[in-house]
């Protein structure tokens, strides 16, 4: 049998890159979602969600599966698909009117986010509190959209602005690990993740064979 080389491409993570861009939507509809954004602005904040955080996310989500780290990959495309989604229903739709449909693709959105910060197991705690944050969020949006109360509203748009501050905060623990070769603030890896930047070569290429992009079969 001929020897089998595999290459594996150097990447930067794009974590940060994803997160500050859920920072960015997440603050922007939570002003609307506050009464800090009037409704005649609607279409304006849908715009917002589209050209800002959608090509972010939608690339943290590319680089992510090119690094091998498939619930980066899942996590980042769950994030730019919904947030594409509600971006272009308030488009389309009166300022000021909700959506049964957009609800339950929220709903739907939210544990597709569980499923992978459940996936993620211990390997990133902090990365993990993104992502459950973020369902929390959706599904405090999806309730408002289907029943229209005021309360859910104010609910969903709190969750909100928590959601940007622990994204912003991850993003600047994971940029900082990055650059810097320590995060500035815990990025609370498990097991797993200290592995994943305390290891050898060796660690990091063990198994390689059996991952999706080297496999026969996905």
């Amino acid at each position: 049998m001929s020897d089998v080389r595999i290459f594996l491409r150097p990447l930067g993570s794009p974590l940060p890159l994803g997160f500050l861009g859920l920072a960015g939507a997440t603050f922007v509809l939570a002003g609307a979602q506050l009464g800090w954004v009037g409704p005649g602005e609607s279409g304006v904040v849908g715009l917002v969600l589209v050209a800002f955080a959608v090509p972010m996310q939608g690339l943290a989500s590319v680089l992510g599966f090119l690094g091998r780290d498939v619930v980066a990959g899942t996590g980042m495309g769950l994030l730019a698909a919904t947030w594409l989604t509600v971006g272009l229903a308030k488009l389309g739709s009166v300022p000021g009117t909700t959506s049964d449909a957009v609800g339950l693709l929220l709903f739907v959105s939210a544990a597709g986010l569980l499923v992978v910060v459940v996936s993620a197991g211990f390997g990133k705690l902090l990365a993990s509190a993104v992502l459950a944050t973020a369902a929390c969020r959706f599904v405090a949006t999806g309730l408002y959209e289907m029943t229209s109360a005021d309360g859910w509203e104010t609910v969903a748009g709190i969750l909100g602005l928590l959601l940007a501050a622990v994204a912003v905060w991850a993003a600047l623990a994971f940029v900082s690990e990055d650059s810097l070769g320590r995060g500035l603030v815990p990025t609370l890896r498990g097991r797993p993740g200290r592995a994943a930047t305390d290891g050898t070569m060796a660690d990091e290429v063990s198994g390689v064979q059996h991952e999706a992009g080297v496999r026969r079969m996905l």
